[in-house]
């Protein structure tokens, strides 16, 4: 057999157990002191640093989700509404959209997220004239179309 550098001979003749300690030591060039070229030492690093950063990774989806929550009701506020009940009268009408694309459409559309609201509004006022006047859900231009098919007979 024929080896074409040293390295290709170290592979064959050292064991599996070499070329993992390298691979955790190349995650651990960047610790200082003995975490850095000590084996015992740096797969305690490694393993620690790779559990906070998948903990890191659950921290970001949950930070980011306040922080759209919180965009969404400083914008909302900006119209008179609540968040909870923009967000429910939007599903209500049929516009389905994320809470990152609310949080985005207020920040970067605020005329877009302004439509949005009045439709909320509309929605709400057309909710509180049917609960007075019908039991039955109100028809007008914000409120959802019936689910009912076309009638034959």
């Amino acid at each position: 057999m024929v080896f074409l550098s040293k390295q290709l001979w170290l592979r064959h003749h050292i064991t599996d157990n070499y070329w993992w300690i390298q691979e955790v030591l190349k995650h651990a060039q960047h610790f200082r002191a003995r975490k850095n070229p000590c084996y015992r030492l740096a797969i305690r690093a490694v393993i620690g640093a790779f559990v906070k950063c998948t903990e890191a990774r659950k921290l970001k989806k949950g930070n980011m989700r306040a922080l759209w929550i919180n965009r969404i009701t400083a914008a909302s506020q900006e119209h008179g509404l609540k968040c909870p009940a923009l967000v429910g009268n939007l599903v209500k009408c049929q516009v389905e959209l994320n809470r990152k694309v609310f949080a985005n459409l207020a920040i970067y559309e605020p005329t877009t997220f302004k439509s949005l609201a009045s439709l909320d509004k509309r929605r709400r006022e057309e909710g509180f004239a049917a609960s007075l006047y019908r039991p039955l859900e109100a028809k007008g231009p914000a409120s959802p179309p019936s689910r009912t098919g076309p009638q034959t007979g």
